[in-house]
């Protein structure tokens, strides 16, 4: 059956601009990280995507190593804008990024002209795409020359590959210096992608949030349910077929005692707002309008359905703000501190 999409798609779902640029994205936008590569049935990814752009999710955030195996992701997103999304290609925001091990050899990640400018051509012909909305930096090399990979950025979007250029999990000092050789060349450098949720929250303490603001830059968190953690999947253990229990990047010592009595208190608090722990868990990182979207995965088209519903209520009082702090002490958990603290 041929996808029609829902002429209702735009009608809740709010849009933010993205820092001081004109491009505005949705309040909640659909990563492909998981759920998207071999290992799950095709049907499940139309129907997630579809759930998706209904509910108007107008972004959807790949990069080249997801699947698994790695690039599957975008071959399989790939199939999905050919036979279902080609009528609304100009109505999607689409982002890839290049920065972890793709192929053998000294050339297959990092960030080096060669790869990264490689890399965005591989994502390009396994998406079937001639460009991408938003190309990004995945991650810092600590043995690259900040000056070679923006510089390949600013090919990448002089040469038509893509239209703006972002950065992820670059910490505040990294990301100034980013900013300020993207901006001599005059690259269209519009965002950043960060861990953040209420139990990571790297991006306060580092000074992010404030820098992209101060820069006018956008933001784009990802993992605001802290890989399901903040919701009510792990409280009564692993479930099977859970991250957690896939060994895909959720260690389960990491769902601790602690963790998980925060995880209550947070899910009773929920409750009394009327909403559930998810929803709870993303209104928080939308709160105060320095995050542009929050970055969302689903095995399900429900949980879609559910993230959204996050959006009837984004505010918080000064009481349960400060109840939130009390309540989540463990705010270390982030599993990129390598590349966003050790640079």
């Amino acid at each position: 059956m041929t996808y029609q999409a829902a002429p209702s798609r735009y009608i809740k779902m709010i849009y933010n601009k993205c820092g001081t640029s004109g491009l505005k994205l949705p309040a909640v936008s659909l990563g492909l990280w998981h759920n998207f590569g071999d290992d799950t049935p095709h049907d499940t990814k139309r129907a997630l995507c579809h759930t998706a752009f209904d509910l108007g999710i107008t972004h959807f955030d790949l990069a080249n190593n997801y699947g698994p195996p790695a690039g599957s992701a975008e071959t399989a997103f790939g199939e999905i804008l050919k036979h279902d999304f080609k009528a609304y290609r100009d109505e999607m925001i689409i982002s890839s990024k290049a920065g972890y091990l793709m192929w053998e050899g000294p050339y297959g990640e990092w960030g080096s002209r060669k790869y990264v400018i490689a890399s965005c051509d591989q994502s390009l012909k396994r998406m079937g795409l001639d460009y991408v909305d938003i190309f990004y930096s995945h991650r810092f090399d600590p043995e690259t020359p900040l000056e070679e990979t923006m510089g390949a950025l600013d090919h990448i979007v002089r040469s038509g590959r893509a239209l703006y250029v972002g950065i992820s999990s670059y910490n505040s000092e990294k990301t100034r210096q980013a900013a300020a050789i993207l901006k001599e060349m005059g690259t269209p450098f519009i965002i950043h992608q960060p861990s953040y949720n209420i139990l990571n929250r790297w991006v306060e303490t580092d000074g992010l949030k404030d820098t992209l603001v101060e820069l006018g830059l956008g933001s784009i968190a990802f993992t605001p349910l802290a890989q399901g953690i903040l919701s009510k999947k792990y409280l009564q253990g692993v479930p099977q077929g859970s991250r957690a229990a896939q060994g895909k990047s959720l260690d389960p010592v990491t769902i601790t005692p602690k963790a998980l009595g925060s995880v209550q208190a947070l899910d009773a608090m929920a409750h009394a707002r009327g909403q559930t722990l998810a929803q709870m868990a993303i209104a928080w990182v939308l709160r105060n309008g320095q995050i542009t979207s929050a970055l969302i995965g689903a095995s399900k088209p429900e949980q879609i359905i559910d993230c959204v519903g996050a959006l009837e209520n984004l505010t918080f009082t000064t009481s349960e703000l400060a109840e939130i702090d009390a309540i989540s002490e463990e705010k270390d958990i982030n599993l990129w501190a390598q590349s966003s603290m050790s640079q």
